[in-house]
């Protein structure tokens, strides 16, 4: 049995898209497909004494059949600028000394200019954090066929998978029948029943990037997630 994930890649995600991450056997980054503006792409949301802040790194959309893959940057600065707030926001937080240098030293050394790396970076070191040792993979990796269902299906068989763990925004196209077919079983991601954690600056609130439950929490994150 071999159990596949395939999701677009997220900046800094929330804790939800670390708990699939952790949940498979394979992580396929679909970043092959349509980047959508104004979406977690590019930007996630950490927790600040005036409320929700915004991290956005800057992009620049060309065109509406851009690929996430072919996304770039748009200004240079955008992760000194990141950093800043991280750390100004955190520095108080219980576990932020033992994340800060590995932190730092990823904002001052990124300089890819592709959105679909920068992601792959980040999502790689939140993982070494959360102690998720799940095999990363992107769809550029693969042979891919068109279809929306079709590819899905190829690209767990490419990767040899038995089992599909689907988020569950997905239920809206994903068509069950075509993937038994296919020999491939599915099931759903459950996000409901999180428990609240030790969170700085109330009122709580769950959807924030998962920088805040390891900065807050430490090692013991993963008792706060699924």
């Amino acid at each position: 049995m071999k159990k596949i994930a395939i999701l677009q890649s997220n900046y800094i995600p929330w804790k939800g898209y670390f708990d699939i991450i952790n949940h498979v056997d394979e992580f396929i980054f679909y970043d092959d497909v349509q980047y959508t503006k104004n979406d977690w792409r590019n930007r996630n949301k950490i927790k600040s004494a005036n409320g929700s802040l915004w991290l956005t790194i800057p992009v620049r959309q060309e065109n509406l059949s851009q690929k996430i893959n072919e996304t770039k940057v748009s200004q240079d600065n955008w992760a000194e600028k990141h950093w800043k707030s991280i750390s100004l926001n955190y520095s108080k937080a219980p576990f932020f000394h033992l994340y800060k240098d590995k932190l730092e030293k990823f904002y001052s050394e990124v300089k890819t200019p592709l959105l679909s790396e920068i992601n792959l970076s980040a999502i790689e070191l939140l993982n070494s954090f959360l102690g998720i040792n799940t095999v990363l993979t992107s769809s550029s990796d693969y042979n891919l066929i068109a279809g929306k269902n079709e590819r899905l299906i190829d690209l767990i068989l490419q990767a040899g998978g038995t089992h599909y763990l689907s988020g569950p925004s997905a239920k809206d196209y994903i068509k069950v029948d075509l993937f038994n077919e296919a020999g491939i079983e599915i099931s759903w991601m459950d996000y409901s029943g999180y428990p609240e954690y030790p969170q700085m600056n109330p009122p709580f609130e769950h959807a924030v990037s998962v920088l805040d439950l390891i900065l807050n929490t430490g090692p013991d994150a993963l008792k706060y997630m699924k």
